[in-house]
Order: C-alpha cells, then sequence, then structure tokens
C-alpha cells in the first residue's frame, strides 16, 4: 500500500467517529486515549473537501480529559503576572500556535515565548523579560482561535504504553499522515507563519514523530478495531456533531 493510500485510508477511517467543537462536555471524553484535530479551512489532498487532520496528540495515564482542558482552556483559572506560568506552558499546542501568532505579529517577542516558565528557576531569574500586555493578548487569541476554528475526533486506547512513545500508535499515526504528498496546508494556513520549519514543511501543528513510519495493512486493520471500540464507548456519551 502507498504511503498516500494509508493516509487516505486512515482519514477515512476517522470518519466514521463524531467530532467534538466547544463547548463541549469533558465527561464526555475517555479518561485514556489519542486525538485527532481539524481546523477549518484545512482540506485533504485525495478529492473532495474532506477536512484533514492537523494535529495528533496523546497523554500520559488518565489525563486525558485534562490535557484537552489544557489545549482549550477549560476550567482553567490564567493568571497574568510574570512570576507565574502561562497556559502556554501547559500545552505545546497552545505553544506552537502561539509561535506562529507572535512571529506574525510580534516577532521579536519569539525568544521570551519559547521560555518554559514552569521551573521556579526560570520564573525567578528570566521573569524581567516578560511582556505580559503582549502575553495575555496571544493567549485570548490562541483561545479564541482553538475555540472558533479547532474540532476533534479521539480513540480510546487505555494502556500508555500502546499510545505513546517510538513505535507506538501516536508516533505510526503522525507518520503516516506526514509522508503524504497530497495533503497540504491552504495558503492562508495560520501554520504558515511559524517560525519552525517542521511545522510549515509537514502541515501539521507538531514537530515530533514527522519521520517515524506509517501504518501498515495490518496495523490499519488493528486500529479500524480500535474504532469500533471507541464508538461503542460514544454510544453511552453524547458527542456534538459539527460540519467541518
Amino acid at each position: 500500500m502507498e504511503e498516500n493510500e494509508k493516509c487516505r485510508r486512515l482519514h477515512e477511517a476517522l470518519d466514521q467517529l463524531p467530532i467534538m467543537s466547544h463547548p463541549f462536555d469533558l465527561n464526555q471524553l475517555p479518561r485514556n486515549g489519542i486525538y485527532f484535530f481539524y481546523e477549518k479551512g484545512e482540506r485533504w489532498g485525495h478529492g473532495g473537501p474532506k477536512p484533514r487532520v492537523v494535529r495528533v496528540g496523546t497523554h500520559r495515564s488518565n489525563n486525558f480529559r485534562s490535557r484537552i482542558a489544557d489545549h482549550y482552556l477549560i476550567g482553567r483559572k490564567v493568571s497574568h503576572e510574570p512570576d507565574r506560568f502561562g497556559p502556554k506552558d501547559r500545552s505545546i499546542f497552545r505553544k506552537n500556535l502561539g509561535r506562529a501568532v507572535l512571529n506574525r505579529d510580534h516577532p521579536d517577542y519569539l525568544d521570551t515565548w519559547n521560555i518554559d516558565y514552569t521551573p521556579k528557576e526560570n520564573r525567578e531569574k528570566k521573569s524581567h523579560l516578560r511582556n505580559m500586555n503582549i502575553e495575555r493578548e496571544a493567549e485570548e487569541h490562541i483561545t479564541r482561535v482553538l475555540r472558533e476554528n479547532f474540532s476533534f475526533r479521539f480513540v480510546r486506547i487505555e494502556k500508555q504504553e500502546d499510545r505513546l512513545g517510538s513505535g507506538a500508535w501516536e508516533s505510526i499515526l503522525i507518520g503516516t499522515l506526514a509522508t503524504c504528498d497530497l495533503c497540504k496546508p491552504s495558503e492562508n494556513w495560520l501554520g504558515n507563519h511559524s517560525p519552525l520549519g517542521k511545522i510549515k514543511r509537514y502541515g501539521l501543528w507538531q514537530i515530533q514523530h514527522l519521520r517515524d513510519r506509517a501504518i501498515d495493512g495490518e496495523e490499519l486493520i488493528m486500529f479500524e478495531r480500535i474504532i469500533k471500540s471507541t464508538l461503542q464507548y460514544t454510544r453511552h456519551h453524547y458527542a456534538k456533531q459539527v460540519t467541518l
């Protein structure tokens, strides 16, 4: 099976799943799984207007809901103080969105945005570099973009070792999307402003696992079984449907 065909088959398999869009109930989500983000205006390259996946992600044990909450900033208290870390330090997805926004609007601030302020040492030694007006503006913009332009699907996978790490499902699924020659970002894609070459080159909001191997035929059958199992789960949890 050619690499582009694998990407097409993956997208079509995911089509069976419901789509979540903001606002949604976090309790509808599993405790463990892999998510697939879609973005308005981004279409796959296999014919027709079908949306393409723009990010694949997972988490450590039992915090799938928390990871989604970090991305969408649901139920999170935000302190725009220089001695506190901000939402972008809890979500690499938000951090990468912010890199594109700032590279377009405030490129001189990128070095400071890239600093991880979760370590106390960084907050103590580097908080003077921060412009909280710029950060507040960027974080609010990121939240609006995520809530208005992004939706996601998910599959339920309980074991962390099956989801996370080289050779696990997350890496294989990212590798499948990254090796496709047909699924390309649109001319107006926000990621085109990213300072990270990998994001612009592959059209995905991530930089890891992009050169990992793609899914094989046997694994595709296994993944379709995971989708069927997830559908059984979603029958008992309302999932809001949206038109992409």
